[in-house]
């Protein structure tokens, strides 16, 4: 189920979970237990969220929108809302922290699931010249 996934995972479907493994790897090093910052993210992701949906759903109603799609809608901003009210005052350079462990973790986390998707993306063409052999 994952490995056809992966084989037809678009160039941008990869950068977002790259955006999620990111926003993941700082959730872990600056996570808050405080309820305040949640609800206000949570907030801000119905807010947003329900814009997003009313700016890609057509006027005539004809296309509907797939859950992942709609998920992501509001995911979004759910997580850039917490990302910021984490990293507030954490030294954080853009969304690059100063800590180099995070950042390594960060970007290795990021470098090890494209390479899966590259060898996923690559299995069937070496499946197949074996084959031909």
């Amino acid at each position: 189920m994952i490995y056809p996934y992966l084989r037809n995972l678009s160039i941008g479907k990869a950068v977002l979970w790259c955006y999620l493994i990111w926003y993941l790897v700082t959730l872990a090093h600056h996570f808050d237990p405080s309820s305040r910052l949640w609800l206000n993210s949570l907030g801000i992701s119905a807010v947003i969220g329900i814009g997003l949906v009313l700016s890609v759903t057509p006027s005539n109603g004809t296309k509907k929108i797939e859950r992942w799609q709609l998920l992501r809608l509001f995911l979004m901003p759910f997580c850039v809302s917490s990302f910021a009210a984490l990293t507030k005052n954490q030294g954080f350079i853009l969304v690059f922290s100063s800590d180099l462990s995070e950042l390594f973790m960060a970007l290795a986390c990021c470098a090890g699931f494209l390479s899966v998707v590259f060898a996923v993306k690559r299995a069937p063409c070496v499946l197949h010249r074996l084959r031909a052999r």
